[in-house]
């Protein structure tokens, strides 16, 4: 993967990925909240890849973390919580494995990061919370390898 930023003045890039491109307003959206948008972003495009594969549809979607960042810089983030909330027709079990198939296998920037940072989840599906502020597998830097029945399907 690359990706090529050019300098435009005024804290404004030029973004040009392999695929598309777009124009980066520091003065509007932090580099450290583009990158928060993209570790939500992953995670939430796995769950409705996940459920599409499986022939299902996710309804009235919406995503939110809530991140605490260390108070020395660099600043880094001590703890994401993401609150997953969305509607489908398949089982709360299925739901749940969806995301934890995201978050432990298949989210790249989740991955990334989860040696170093705690990450939680809650899961509110059809309006009922199935899963409460738990965490993911704690990661050591080591691969982990998980057999989630779903073949290794997600993004690229």
């Amino acid at each position: 993967m690359e990706i090529v930023l050019n300098y435009l003045g005024d804290k404004e890039f030029d973004v040009k990925t392999g695929k598309s491109g777009f124009k980066m307003d520091a003065k509007e959206i932090t580099p450290v909240e583009y990158f928060a948008s993209g570790l939500i972003g992953c995670t939430g495009i796995d769950l409705v890849v996940l459920a599409q594969k499986d022939g299902y549809e996710v309804k009235n979607y919406t995503l939110k973390a809530d991140i605490v960042r260390q108070l020395a810089v660099p600043y880094k983030f001590g703890s994401v919580h993401i609150t997953y909330s969305f509607e489908g027709d398949f089982e709360e079990l299925k739901a749940k494995r969806y995301i934890l198939s995201s978050l432990e296998s298949y989210c790249t920037t989740v991955n990334s990061i989860r040696d170093s940072v705690k990450i939680e989840y809650t899961i509110i599906y059809n309006g009922k919370k199935i899963a409460d502020k738990e965490s993911i597998i704690s990661g050591d830097g080591k691969i982990i390898e998980i057999e989630d029945g779903f073949g290794g399907v997600c993004c690229s």
